[in-house]
C-alpha cells in the first residue's frame, strides 16, 4: 500500500466519511466550527487504543469549550479484522461513551493520505487545515501516572493558544494499522 503522508506545514487531506452516529462526517465542516481539530487513527482491538481511550475523553472534554474537538476515525480492514466492523465500532463507542466523532474510513484513503501509521496516530490540525502536529499522544501508553510529555494535549493548548507548536512531530506508539491485502 502506497503511503502519500502530509507534511507538517502542509494542509490536510480534506475528508467525508460515514460516522458511527448516522451522519457523513466532513473535515472542512469541523475547520469551519473549531479552532483546532485532533484527527485520531484509532480501532476498536488495538490495546494501545484502550490504553488511551480515557485520555483522549479527557483532552476532548477538556477542550472542547475552548473551540477544538478530535474524531476518531477507523481506517482497519474489518475483513481481515472484523472487531473493527461499523456494526463493531458502533457497539464501541457506546460501551465506552465517546464523546468525540467516531468515523469508518473504508477505503483507507485518508488513513493513505494522512500517512497514518498506528492506531493510535494523532494529527493536530489548524482551523486553516495546516497539520501542526502528527504522532504519539502521550510519552507513556502504559501510565498515566507516569506521563512526562502529553504531546497531544500540548499541542492543542499550544494552536489554541498561539504558541509555536514544538515538538511538531514523534513516533506514534501503537499497533499498526491494518491495511487491505
Amino acid at each position: 500500500m502506497e503511503q502519500m503522508s502530509t507534511s507538517i506545514g502542509s494542509y490536510a487531506p480534506d475528508f467525508e466519511i460515514p460516522g458511527v452516529d448516522g451522519s457523513v462526517h466532513h473535515l472542512a465542516r469541523y475547520l469551519e466550527q473549531f479552532r483546532a481539530v485532533g484527527v485520531v487513527f484509532m480501532c476498536n482491538h488495538c490495546p494501545y487504543v484502550r490504553l488511551y481511550l480515557d485520555r483522549l475523553k479527557q483532552i476532548q472534554a477538556e477542550f472542547q469549550d475552548q473551540g477544538m474537538t478530535l474524531i476518531g476515525i477507523n481506517s482497519n480492514d474489518a475483513e481481515q479484522y472484523p472487531d473493527d466492523s461499523f456494526d463493531n465500532m458502533k457497539r464501541f463507542a457506546a460501551d465506552h461513551q465517546l464523546n468525540f466523532p467516531y468515523v469508518r474510513d473504508v477505503t483507507q484513503e485518508v488513513a493513505q493520505s494522512f500517512g497514518a501509521e498506528k492506531t493510535p496516530h494523532v494529527f493536530v490540525l489548524n482551523q486553516q487545515g495546516v497539520l501542526c502536529y502528527s504522532g504519539a499522544v502521550d510519552d507513556n501508553a502504559n501510565d498515566t501516572n507516569a506521563v512526562k510529555v502529553p504531546y497531544l494535549r500540548d499541542a492543542i493548548a499550544q494552536i489554541l493558544s498561539g504558541a509555536t507548536i514544538t515538538p511538531t512531530s514523534t513516533e506514534p506508539v501503537g499497533c499498526s494499522v491494518k491495511w487491505r491485502r
